[in-house]
């Protein structure tokens, strides 16, 4: 057998052990490593995904953690490609059960998001602005991004409140839309949207930069039924505040 037959042999049992143990590796030891790699897996999942596993009794969450090892084929060991891996395992290739709740997709999806803005890079050309020293007309006239460390995400459960007290069995009544965010303290943030200020970040998100000029005309053209003035007053005092909180940023290409 050769070394990469080998290789593959011992994965395929550390993976599920009804298949053929390699040979000259006593069963002690193989249940060691099946165990520590098992457990490693078990403990990459668990906490990327707290809330989600709070939901399902110990044996019930290890139960989908170990179809998880057994089925999916994971070609990274960085943890948050692991998490990763694990959402798009629930998405496409998990059969849900009655015990899995209705939202499990979305809470899903939310916390790996979560962990995808925590791990986030800042961009070098994108400045945070000092709105205590620049003046909305100023703010007008910069090139304008939505901030690298930022998501946008709509759901059908208000998923922000799903806890092991609180599972909703029905959508909310109206879209969710939500900005998560590391805030200047770096800490994640989440902020909950209306219809209107979500489309004008995922808008935003769509370009390296954006000019002012050019988020009104579209702003003018897509809600025209709003008088332009006060769409370009409101969206003047939108930009204000997410620039505040660091969603909105300059961007000057360094």
């Amino acid at each position: 057998m050769s070394f990469i037959q080998s290789q593959q042999t011992f994965m395929d049992y550390i993976k599920d052990p009804s298949n053929p143990m390699p040979e000259g590796i006593e069963p002690r030891r193989m249940k060691v490593y099946r165990d520590l790699f098992f457990n490693n897996i078990n403990g990459f999942v668990s906490n990327a995904f707290p809330v989600l596993k709070s939901l399902y009794a110990e044996q019930e969450w290890l139960q989908r953690v170990q179809q998880f090892f057994v089925g999916h084929d994971c070609s990274s060991p960085i943890f948050i490609e692991i998490a990763q891996e694990f959402l798009l395992f629930l998405q496409t290739e998990y059969e849900a059960t009655e015990i899995d709740p209705p939202f499990m997709l979305e809470l899903a999806h939310y916390e790996w998001l979560e962990l995808v803005v925590a791990v986030a890079q800042d961009d070098i050309n994108q400045h945070q602005i000092d709105m205590e020293n620049t003046s909305t007309d100023a703010l007008s006239n910069f090139s304008l991004c939505v901030s690298a460390t930022a998501q946008i995400a709509q759901y059908t459960y208000d998923v922000q409140h799903i806890s092991n007290e609180y599972r909703p069995v029905e959508p909310t009544e109206h879209p969710q839309f939500f900005c998560i965010y590391a805030d200047h303290q770096h800490e994640v943030s989440f902020l909950q949207l209306n219809a209107l200020t979500a489309q004008v970040l995922a808008y935003m998100s769509q370009f390296e930069s954006v000019q002012f000029a050019t988020l009104i005309d579209w702003l003018t053209e897509t809600f025209s039924n709003i008088e332009p003035t006060a769409l370009r007053q409101g969206c003047l005092d939108l930009l204000v505040e997410l620039s505040k909180k660091g969603i909105i940023r300059q961007f000057i290409n360094n």
